[in-house]
């Protein structure tokens, strides 16, 4: 992968001008690759990343990995199930993957019942779906590459003999 791009996926804050440093590169070469980049589709979001365990608080959202078996359509594979499936609002991201599974998928909602009503829902009774396991995360320690430091509170009692 191109340096400019390495660089920019570790921490999508650098500015060209230190990217061109760390190069040895002219400022406005490193602009233009950029561009070039934004307007190809090479790059096509900036992201930060939050740890959301520090900031609990009512709004906080349910997240939940869902492995999908699916039979393939004629001619066209997996992609048409797909893309009906990740046009979902609740779908933050599928993947087509290997194994046991055809699809996996990570879902988002408000609480443990809004995901399971959009599996029962809408997921399940699509027309090519075969079955679905859910799995829903219960405590993050690293996303993206980056170590979530947690805020807690040591609550066991303290026992001596």
């Amino acid at each position: 992968m191109d340096e400019i791009l390495e660089i920019l996926e570790k921490d999508a804050r650098t500015a060209p001008e230190d990217i061109a440093r760390m190069l040895k590169k002219k400022p406005q070469k490193i602009k233009e690759t950029i561009k070039k980049y934004e307007k190809e589709g090479v790059i096509l979001k900036y992201k930060t990343v939050i740890n959301k365990e520090i900031i609990k608080d009512a709004d906080s959202e349910v997240r939940a990995l869902i492995e999908v078996n699916i039979t393939p359509q004629k001619d066209v594979g997996f992609d048409r199930v797909a893309e009906r499936i990740y046009s979902f609002p609740e779908v933050s991201s599928c993947y087509l993957i290997s194994g046991t599974y055809d699809l996996l998928l990570i879902v988002e909602g408000k609480d443990l019942h809004t995901v399971s009503r959009f599996i029962a829902e809408k997921l399940a009774p699509l027309e090519n779906i075969k079955g679905t396991t859910t799995h829903f995360l219960l405590k993050k320690y690293k996303e993206d590459g980056v170590i979530l430091k947690h805020k807690e509170e040591n609550k066991r009692i303290a026992i001596s003999y």
